[in-house]
């Protein structure tokens, strides 16, 4: 027995607990912290890597304050005029699409909600092309404002059609009422183009998706939309919460599920829209992140936005990198590329069998 306790081996042959794991917010935080130091390196390496000539060691040089590179007219260009501006915007985009995924999936209750069930996208488009056919709109900053203007447009008139009626907008009016109006734009978009085909070049570069010739003047107007659209995602996490209850455990909780869809939407209008007006329709972003995300956090809806968003964004920024490099001299959508993999991701979830609980666990 002394022997025992002086060498430090376990008395009376019991073995010691075996350690437990980290618990849920221990995990959340260290996936939070790891999430925005690897959001941090791309955005310094994003600086760095374009599809110029200027060398990386160089650009570094430039971001250190060395003299003779700060000097060097064609790598301020570089850094400053066509990579910072991407960078943004690359940035704001990821963090809008993560984070009106995850509202759109917990208000519906629809693990394949995306962030085009609102209209966004096809109000969106539909906006450029009419501002380019009939406004005569050419700039970029004016396509912003078309774009974002459309998408508001589709939101509020699917918002209005699933109210009308009896009863709250429920998530199934949400989503009938979405599809419709989509294929109604989509169709009328198609219309205009079929007969106006001098706006269809410009157009098809905005559609496909892409951060590339970008201004840091086009994206600084939609910063306040995107926070406020943060702010108002973040103080409707309790209130989604209860509705993952259903909406009678919701109102046993006092609070109201259709005036919570309501405000849900206003913030994914805010979100989704700002982020297709500066980048054009992403794809599967607003999808994939959300699953991501609610893989660490569980049930909990603040720790699932806060978590989908810098996942989003940082997808999306190594996207944006990959696509500069990918073909060089040339450069790949970004879209595209995200395509390439939400697209074998999206058959992955439609086929997992816990699809069903999914969404109901947001």
């Amino acid at each position: 027995m002394l022997v025992a306790q002086e060498t430090g081996a376990p008395v009376g042959g019991t073995e010691p607990p075996p350690p437990r794991p980290p618990g849920p917010r221990r995990r959340i935080l260290s996936a939070a912290v790891a999430l925005t130091a690897l959001l941090a390196t791309l955005t310094v390496l994003s600086l760095l890597v374009g599809t110029g000539s200027s060398p990386v060691a160089r650009a570094w040089d430039f971001l250190m304050g060395d003299p003779s590179a700060r000097a060097d007219a064609q790598l301020r260009l570089a850094v400053l005029d066509v990579r910072l501006p991407r960078t943004l915007a690359a940035v704001l985009v990821g963090v809008s699409l993560g984070a009106a995924g995850c509202l759109l999936q917990a208000v519906t209750r629809n693990p394949l909600a995306e962030t085009g069930l609102l209209g966004v996208n096809s109000g969106a488009a539909l906006g450029v092309v009419i501002g380019l056919t009939y406004f005569g709109v050419r700039s970029s900053y004016a396509l912003l404002g078309w774009a974002l203007a459309g998408g508001m447009a589709a939101s509020a008139v699917v918002l209005l059609l699933a109210a009308s009626g009896r009863g709250a907008a429920s998530p199934l009016r949400l989503v009938l009422a979405g599809s419709a109006l989509g294929a109604t734009f989509h169709g009328m978009t198609s219309y205009v183009l079929l007969s106006t085909q001098s706006t269809f070049d410009t157009f098809r570069y905005w559609t496909i998706g892409s951060l590339a010739g970008l201004k840091t003047s086009d994206t600084y107007p939609l910063i306040p939309l995107i926070v406020i659209g943060l702010l108002v995602a973040f103080g409707s996490a309790r209130p989604l919460a209860a509705l993952a209850l259903g909406d009678d455990g919701a109102r046993a909780l006092g609070h109201r599920p259709g005036l919570i869809r309501v405000v849900v939407a206003g913030a994914v209008t805010l979100l989704a829209g700002s982020a297709v007006a500066i980048a054009g329709p992403i794809a599967f972003l607003g999808l994939l992140a959300p699953h991501a995300a609610r893989a660490v956090t569980g049930p909990r809806m603040a720790a699932q936005l806060a978590l989908s968003a810098l996942i989003a964004a940082d997808v999306m920024i190594a996207a944006d990198i990959f696509a500069r490099v990918a073909i060089r001299p040339w450069e790949t959508p970004v879209s595209v590329l995200l395509a390439f993999v939400g697209g074998p991701l999206l058959i992955w979830i439609a086929r997992s069998r816990r699809l069903s609980t999914a969404g109901g666990t947001a």
